[in-house]
């Protein structure tokens, strides 16, 4: 899989925000990305079961508002909000942890933008891996996987998908996207130390350097 690694990290625009979620502290991951494509396309794309492995994992479930949904070895939760061509949102349930992800579609001209957010409690793995822990995987998907599949139709390869990260140009394409985050949580008050190591461990982490 060969791609132009700064044509897609800039095509992500990406903030980190510091909130309350439920009455506790969190921090939201957000990351924007325009499609050329209907939003009823797009919609599809992220809501079809038998569409997701083409770019994601397999998923099963019951796909409506109040079902829930279980990522082959990844990610399950519950449908909070579905509104076909505007809205999803779910809870992420993952080893463990509960966070949270929405999902918004806005008609673009003559094509879709596409706006995610991922809220986390505060806790060790955030100040461990700051907020490219959730934001580079987020990348991979919505820069690469789902932005390839709307270009040709075609699956994504899951074993492609898996090794590409340690590739060269893998590599490269992790360590601008940790360092695009440690800038949006500068953005959003961290200390641009702390900010940047946090970085550089999650860097590490996904290119399998990290002992």
């Amino acid at each position: 899989m060969q791609i132009d690694v700064a044509t897609a990290i800039g095509a992500v625009t990406r903030s980190v925000q510091s909130l309350e979620h439920e009455g506790k502290p969190a921090k939201a991951v957000i990351a924007t990305r325009r499609y050329p494509t209907t939003p009823a396309d797009l919609w599809n794309a992220i809501t079809n079961p038998d569409r997701i492995p083409r770019w994601f994992l397999p998923i099963r479930g019951e796909f409506f508002e109040g079902g829930s949904f279980q990522l082959e070895g990844n990610a399950g939760g519950k449908i909070l909000k579905c509104v076909p061509e505007q809205a999803l949102s779910v809870t992420w349930e993952y080893g463990g942890a509960v966070s949270w992800v929405h999902v918004t579609l806005t008609p673009d001209g003559d094509g879709t933008q596409l706006e995610l957010e991922h809220i986390s409690p505060v806790g060790p793995h955030w100040d461990q891996f700051g907020p490219g822990a959730a934001g580079i995987g987020w990348d991979l998907l919505i820069a690469l996987g789902l932005m390839l599949h709307l270009q040709t139709g075609a699956p994504v390869d899951p074993e492609d998908a898996q090794a590409w990260p340690l590739t060269e140009q893998g590599k490269d394409f992790i360590a601008a996207a940790s360092a695009a985050w440690a800038e949006a949580a500068i953005a959003d008050g961290e200390d641009p130390q702390k900010a940047r190591e946090a970085a550089e461990a999650c860097r590490k982490f996904y290119t399998g350097e990290q002992g």
